[in-house]
């Protein structure tokens, strides 16, 4: 699977606080944070659903990523989407792993499954 992804019965405004402080402690800063509803509803398209796409980076692993291969830029910085969905709350991530696993570079993949590890522990910290 492509992806990891929780549920939780935070609002998807506390489930990013929490998160933000969770990422923090991991040494990763959010870079920008996408209010998704509002964006399509300011520009006039009707969505009526809490969606949030955080992209977030750990600059010191950005560095090393990119020396190694300067194509992962293709895939930073990492996101993390928070969104409500069934009356509920769901924060997931596109694995790193398996964005990296297509470069086919074993030195790639250990970091991938080191910063992997790392988010999802800041995910589930934020349930």
């Amino acid at each position: 699977m492509f992806h990891y992804t929780v549920e939780t019965a935070k609002s998807p405004e506390q489930a990013i606080a929490d998160l933000q402080e969770n990422l923090k402690e991991k040494k990763f800063g959010v870079l920008w944070h996408l209010n998704l509803q509002e964006k399509l509803e300011e520009k006039g398209v009707d969505f009526h659903e809490k969606y949030h796409i955080l992209e977030v980076c750990n600059p010191v692993e950005a560095k090393r990523v990119l020396t190694e291969n300067s194509l992962v830029g293709y895939f930073l910085p990492c996101k993390i989407v928070v969104f409500a969905e069934n009356g509920g709350t769901k924060i997931g991530l596109p694995k790193p792993t398996a964005l990296i696993g297509l470069l086919e570079n074993e030195n790639l993949m250990d970091i991938a499954e080191d910063i992997e590890k790392r988010l999802i522990a800041c995910i589930e910290k934020s349930r």
